[in-house]
């Protein structure tokens, strides 16, 4: 795992990799290509979720008593950022049955850029959990700090950011709007292309795992 810069991460395991690598051909199929983002996404969500707090609760084996660890606190919150959060969203799921969830839809406008809400949902007592934003692409960053917005507004204090990719302009302008929110991501791409996609990126994540143009 890497740390380039202090909030950001860098998730550079082997398999994160590997499986980056089949998901940014054009070749991939829109089949092959949601179930490795599932998968991906469960690596990932095995490096935000290091540092869940932890308690003890007392179990008997088929040995003896003990005092076993778990997690403590409330629920964790995954929050999709729709549509394409939701390749994110299910496997992380997978991992953490468990969690609640949410949705916050917002959608690029393609001539300014700048994101439109359309759909906001997400559990209560938001300050009290752990909350997991997830989005495959930080691009702009301007979709992703408009969600960011909505989530502290409800009143979560503790986010972060979980995407497959980022560009430096999309870290940066995350960082001036939430410094206090560490992003996660297993690349961190050159820059953006004149319609503010990443390069060299995967083109459309939403559309690569839906079969949509």
């Amino acid at each position: 795992m890497t740390d380039t810069p202090a909030h950001l991460t860098i998730v550079d395991h082997p398999l994160v990799q590997h499986k980056l690598t089949i998901m940014r051909d054009k070749g991939t199929s829109t089949a092959v290509f949601r179930q490795l983002l599932r998968e991906i996404s469960q690596l990932l969500a095995y490096e935000v979720t290091r540092n869940l707090p932890m308690t003890t609760t007392r179990i008997e084996t088929p040995m003896q008593e003990m005092d076993a660890p778990t997690l403590d606190g409330k629920k964790l919150a995954l929050i999709s950022i729709l549509r394409a959060g939701n390749g994110l969203l299910d496997g992380v799921l997978e991992l953490i049955p468990s969690a609640r969830v949410g949705f916050v839809g917002l959608y690029r406008d393609e001539e300014t850029l700048q994101p439109v809400q359309y759909y906001f949902k997400v559990p209560e007592a938001m300050e009290d959990r752990l909350v997991i934003a997830v989005d495959p692409m930080l691009a702009t960053g301007n979709s992703s700090v408009a969600a960011v917005d909505l989530l502290k507004k409800s009143g979560a204090t503790n986010i972060i950011f979980l995407c497959l990719l980022a560009s430096p302009e999309g870290v940066a302008t995350m960082k001036a709007a939430h410094p206090d929110v560490p992003i996660v991501t297993a690349a961190l791409d050159e820059s953006l292309n004149e319609k503010g996609y990443i390069i060299p990126g995967l083109g459309d994540a939403g559309d690569r795992m839906f079969g949509t143009k």
